[in-house]
């Protein structure tokens, strides 16, 4: 289905039916790299649209920033991202009102192929902005990209564990609570306090880690915690752990959309050799930090044989699709 054109839409599509030699004007628009104190300017433009994937959270553009390489440009009405991956200039679904949807995906194209002279590529683009854009299969591209589909989840569930289907989290929960009875403990937790403690926390659990990545995703993710902790004076986000006699085990970060009554868990990471650790802060952090939460996003695998299986382990109620656009 397509949308009726904003008037904005028409004076672009007038201007350049106008003139075949019509180049577009950026002049309006500014540019900059992400900075934390960009967080309440750009924080509106989430509230536009909402994706219900973990790109559609701001906090999440943070983190990832320096693994991206992230700038963008923004007007009044829509942000745009500009971004590498493999040193290739990329950008993702522009942040904007459904009706303006096509008209930014067009700003993005010409600033593509104009500024940046290469074609266009958009990824991890939600189902919903696929649909709405409608684009000719003749001009782009579209392949949907199982690997980064979001894991969501019933909140109550995981807050519970009950129900046949969730019996192995049970026996594992009730095994941990068993073995360290009396020594364990959740706590929220604090940027001011506990960042040291948190990313000591992180650094020993990398060198306990048994998993491979070919891009290096885990470093940027612990740099990219450690820049979220550093400015938490600008950011807005949860944070909870559980200590056994007295050292951090496990960890949890996440954002919560009153909107969509969804938790988003950016992070999840857990001491592995403790049994029941993993179901217990997932557990704990739910009901501590987002008690009304009705929905879970609990991100993508990466194409990770390994976390895939864990996160299919939690029973999602669905998977959110996403896809790659590309300008042919």
């Amino acid at each position: 289905m397509r949308l009726p054109m904003t008037h904005q839409q028409a004076a672009v599509q007038a201007a350049a039916a106008a003139d075949s030699r019509w180049v577009m004007n950026f002049e309006h628009f500014i540019k900059k790299e992400m900075e934390p104190q960009d967080y309440d300017i750009l924080l509106p433009y989430f509230k536009m649209r909402y994706s219900h994937t973990c790109e559609n959270i701001l906090v999440s553009n943070f983190m990832w920033k320096d693994y991206y390489r992230t700038n963008y440009i923004r007007d009044d009405h829509g942000l745009i991202w500009l971004m590498e991956v493999d040193g290739q200039p990329v950008t993702m679904v522009p942040v904007c009102a459904k009706q303006d949807l096509k008209h930014y995906f067009d700003v993005a194209e010409a600033y593509f192929n104009e500024v940046l002279h290469s074609k266009l590529t958009v990824c991890l683009a939600d189902k919903e902005a696929v649909e709405l854009l409608d684009l000719d299969h003749e001009k782009y591209d579209i392949l949907a990209v199982r690997d980064y589909y979001d894991y969501v989840y019933d909140a109550e569930k995981l807050r519970t564990f009950s129900g046949k289907a969730y019996h192995k989290k049970k026996n594992h929960l009730n095994a941990f609570k068993k073995a360290y009875e009396g020594r364990y403990e959740y706590q929220s937790l604090s940027c001011g306090c506990h960042h040291d403690e948190i990313m000591a926390f992180l650094r020993k659990w990398e060198a306990l880690r048994d998993l491979e990545d070919p891009f290096h995703r885990d470093e940027y993710e612990l740099n990219g915690i450690d820049y979220l902790l550093s400015n938490c004076g600008y950011l807005d986000y949860k944070m909870g752990g559980i200590y056994i006699d007295g050292e951090l085990q496990a960890f949890s970060l996440g954002v919560y959309g009153k909107v969509e009554k969804m938790a988003v868990i950016h992070v999840e990471k857990a001491n592995p050799d403790i049994r029941g650790l993993y179901p217990m802060i997932c557990q704990q952090f739910l009901c501590h930090e987002f008690p009304d939460a009705e929905l879970v996003n609990r991100e993508d695998d990466m194409g990770l044989e390994g976390l895939r299986k864990s996160k299919m382990s939690y029973n999602p109620i669905y998977l959110e699709e996403k896809y790659e656009i590309r300008q042919k």
